[in-house]
């Protein structure tokens, strides 16, 4: 086993919502991939997850990035971006150079690094035909990157299984825990390291809806997912405000 050590730096994606343990925090495919490796490593294996919901590129690079180098570990997870992609003022001038030079930092310090070619969410969502040009953008640069730097490359996007909406949760924009599992099936996969097969099992598709009950699941999401994300952009703040890491520092794995 090559690594000792896992540092999981992110948003949302990487925190883990909405795939929920029983006391309401949240799992993900970065704690499901660190679980397996700590049975690979053993009890000395540390893991930690920055990983803060609503954070932007730049305060990931920021405030993430420096914890995790200083931790030196033998893994790093680097997924950011997708907020920014989001938002009309997103530069693609100047995330190009920055998202170069950060990847190419964390390799530097002697780390594996783990990259990912975010999957398509935009089929769920409104706004596709000004956002997808910037998620296209995103993932080509990811992928060229990870080339020039050595990383290993998750490529979500080009699993049409992510198609399914039964892999991503009620808002939409997050992955269920079925995804989750999915994503963490498909990062072990490229690291070398075998996982529950289960978690690579692709969800039966859903009944297809009677076009007025699709209509009533609109104004729905819309009233609980889309205007409070809305009122958030326009007053400033973000869901992730009042979150902290949940696991700040590299430490075993429990249970």
């Amino acid at each position: 086993m090559r690594w000792r050590s896992f540092v999981a730096v992110g948003d949302s994606f990487t925190e883990g919502m909405n795939d929920a343990y029983p006391d309401g925090s949240f799992r993900g495919w970065a704690d499901l991939v660190a679980t397996r490796l700590a049975v690979e490593a053993g009890p000395d294996f540390g893991y930690a997850n920055l990983a803060i919901r609503g954070r932007l590129f730049s305060n990931i690079v920021a405030q993430q990035v420096p914890a995790a180098l200083a931790m030196k570990p033998d893994l790093i997870s680097f997924a950011a971006g997708g907020n920014d992609v989001l938002r009309r003022t997103f530069d693609a001038d100047s995330f190009v150079p920055r998202f170069d030079a950060v990847i190419g930092e964390l390799r530097g310090s002697g780390a594996d690094v783990i990259l990912f070619r975010f999957a398509d969410v935009m089929a769920r969502l409104p706004g596709q035909r000004l956002v997808a040009p910037r998620v296209n953008l995103l993932n080509r640069v990811v992928g060229e990157v990870a080339e020039r730097h050595g990383a290993i490359l998750v490529d979500l996007y080009a699993d049409d299984t992510y198609l399914n909406p039964m892999l991503w949760s009620t808002d939409r924009l997050h992955m269920s825990p079925a995804g989750h599992r999915r994503v963490a099936g498909q990062v072990l996969t490229a690291l070398g390291v075998g996982c529950d097969e289960e978690w690579l099992l692709v969800p039966p598709h859903p009944a297809p809806t009677p076009w007025l009950a699709a209509r009533a699941a609109d104004l729905r999401w819309a009233g609980q997912h889309l205007a409070p994300w809305i009122k958030r952009r326009l007053t400033g703040r973000s869901s992730g405000d009042l979150v902290t890491a949940k696991r700040p520092t590299l430490s075993p794995i429990t249970d």
